[in-house]
């Protein structure tokens, strides 16, 4: 079996250290261009994370732990597994600093030692019950699914980033030499539900790629297909990592995914392998009893700009995941 590593980047929004060097850059930190606070804030959940990895995902090779500079003060860095990864260990020095998520992202294929087959985690994404290394690739292929979609340019929404990904993607393929080379299985896989599968139908009419499904979720990629992107399409990558602070014009780590889904490089998983919950001002029920009926094998809780009453929902999160990660992890300092 191939060695599977876990990235997961991690700050300390609340460091002063780390705030001083982001106002430097951008005095309006925290109104916009991907600045809000919600982005940075710390939930104080991650040593569940952690727990959940232990204890559901033993066999991973590697967690690569990617940083500013910050440490949680509980984290144990001599785990034989741990491999603590600064910014200017693998992100070029003409890009730093960058308060950029797109730029920590576009150039983890540079991570010293790095598998060829890795998944990328926010730290706002849990693994939910025990999964196996099949559930993230099979036969060498990332597992994903392979659905045409409709880009979203609602307000606060990744649209920008993702019709940015589509022009490049489009460059190089159509829908129909695409659909000619997949397998049935890729494309028509009763797992991808059946409102995804007509969206496909409808929208495999265009003579382009108008989107294809991304769900906030962990991704599993190939460090082959970074490194064919940056040798094919390097200055338009090389134009995201030069800013700060995202914007509009940027391309984002989707590109490498829709890459490996027009290319056949997947084999399908259906999507409710994962569960998505936007927290807003009330604590969601369903998130809770998803955590604690262990329902899916990765849980993403995405703070927003709608979140009210961080607190609450912290304490109700955390009452969830001690149904089953109680016990400290051998992550955490004795």
């Amino acid at each position: 079996m191939h060695e599977i590593d876990f990235v997961i980047p991690w700050v300390d929004g609340s460091d002063p250290a780390w705030q001083k060097e982001r106002c430097q850059y951008d005095p309006k930190a925290g109104s916009s261009n991907g600045t809000n606070d919600a982005r940075f804030r710390d939930w104080d959940l991650l040593r569940y994370w952690f727990r959940a990895v232990e204890k559901y995902a033993p066999w991973v090779h590697k967690i690569y732990f990617v940083t500013w500079g910050h440490l949680p003060a509980w984290l144990n860095t001599d785990h034989e597994k741990l491999v603590i990864v600064n910014h200017r260990d693998y992100i070029p020095a003409e890009f730093l600093p960058t308060f950029n998520a797109n730029t920590i992202e576009l150039n983890f294929h540079r991570i010293p030692g790095l598998a060829e087959q890795f998944v990328y985690f926010n730290d706002d994404m849990f693994l939910g019950k025990p999964v196996q290394p099949e559930d993230f690739f099979r036969d060498g292929k990332p597992r994903d699914a392979f659905i045409l979609d409709a880009i979203n340019f609602s307000p606060n929404t990744a649209g920008h980033y993702i019709a940015n990904d589509m022009e490049l993607i489009n460059k190089y393929f159509t829908p129909r030499q695409v659909l000619k080379k997949l397998e049935f299985s890729q494309v028509y896989n009763l797992s991808y539900k059946p409102r995804n599968l007509y969206r496909t139908l409808v929208l495999r009419q265009w003579p382009w790629f108008t989107g294809l499904y991304a769900d906030h979720s962990a991704t599993c990629f190939l460090k082959s297909t970074y490194e064919t992107l940056w040798e094919q399409e390097g200055q338009v990558l090389y134009n995201t990592c030069l800013d700060r602070f995202r914007t509009k014009n940027n391309v984002n780590q989707w590109l490498f995914k829709y890459w490996q889904l027009v290319t056949g490089n997947f084999v399908p998983r259906g999507i409710d392998f994962s569960g998505v919950y936007h927290l807003k001002s009330e604590v969601c029920p369903e998130l809770l009893k998803a955590i604690e009926d262990q329902r899916y094998g990765i849980v993403c809780i995405n703070d927003t700009e709608e979140t009210r009453n961080v607190e609450v929902h912290k304490a109700a999160i955390k009452k969830a995941f001690e149904k089953h990660l109680s016990q400290t992890s051998s992550f955490e300092k004795a």
